[in-house]
């Protein structure tokens, strides 16, 4: 398997009033990526002040991390209604540049999950993408980049900022706010050759090669905070693994039950 990579902006989650929970995409990516036996390079962002906390996370999960300092750590506050989520910013982290990642392997897989647009610039994407095959989440085209009640909206620069991705991960929400809804023609005109629509509980949608496959799924009563990031982890290390895209979905929904089940325990 060529070599996997994930860069990403931490988060310090506030669920239902509760106190602040260590998150992002660096947590729960790593998390899948350890429950597959893989490994990746795993490069995150905080604020300084918040470093020491999170490598004592990462300590007792087991994952290991390369930390970049930042000013800001990003800060949601949300609650769940079902599969349906509710969130506001609290704070708003660091936007990465291609200096950040200079440790990153060539020849491999990337996932950049941004928290908010404007995390990952044009130019940095196009810079990571040499030598690489980078997925995006869809997180960073449409999380506008203020605090308040998070508003999702469609990035202006859309085209520039897909033209180095090869897969484009998407909640249902995302899709809907960059091409209006499900329609797979408009999914596929984005342009990354692989697009893939996560729909919570309902499983997922793959367009990819002129096909689109639907994913089923089965609900698991629990907190599904981290269940997309875990999503874009296996559907990355499948497809660097050589499955197709339709078959990486399949294996992809297969791991977030397995996460979601354990955690249910």
């Amino acid at each position: 398997m060529p070599p996997l990579a994930l860069v990403g902006n931490l988060s310090f989650d506030l669920i239902d009033g509760g106190p602040p929970q260590l998150g992002g995409a660096p947590i729960h990516c790593g998390k899948a990526f350890r429950a597959l036996h893989v490994r990746a390079t795993t490069i995150a962002r905080c604020a300084t002040i918040d470093q020491p906390r999170f490598r004592r996370g990462f300590a007792r999960l087991g994952l290991p991390a390369l930390l970049v300092p930042g000013r800001e750590t990003t800060t949601f506050a949300f609650s769940y209604d079902g599969d349906r989520r509710v969130m506001r910013v609290d704070r708003v982290g660091d936007v990465w540049s291609h200096e950040d990642v200079s440790d990153l392997p060539r020849g491999g897989w990337v996932h950049l999950a941004p928290l908010l647009r404007g995390d990952f610039p044009a130019r940095t994407i196009a810079a990571i993408a040499r030598g690489r095959r980078v997925s995006l989440d869809g997180q960073g085209l449409t999380r506008a980049r203020k605090a308040g009640p998070l508003e999702l909206e469609r990035d202006p620069e859309l085209a520039v900022l897909l033209r180095h991705v090869s897969i484009l991960k998407l909640a249902a929400e995302e899709a809907e706010a960059l091409v209006g809804g499900i329609d797979t023609d408009a999914l596929a005109s984005l342009g990354p050759p692989e697009v893939v629509v996560t729909f919570g509980s309902r499983g997922s949608l793959v367009v990819a090669g002129g096909l689109a496959t639907k994913v089923p799924a089965r609900y698991v009563d629990v907190d599904p905070t981290g269940s997309g990031d875990a999503y874009a982890a296996a559907y990355l290390t499948s497809r660097a693994s050589g499955h197709a895209p339709a078959a990486a979905g399949r294996r992809a929904t297969a791991l977030v039950a397995a996460v979601l089940s354990e955690r249910a325990r």
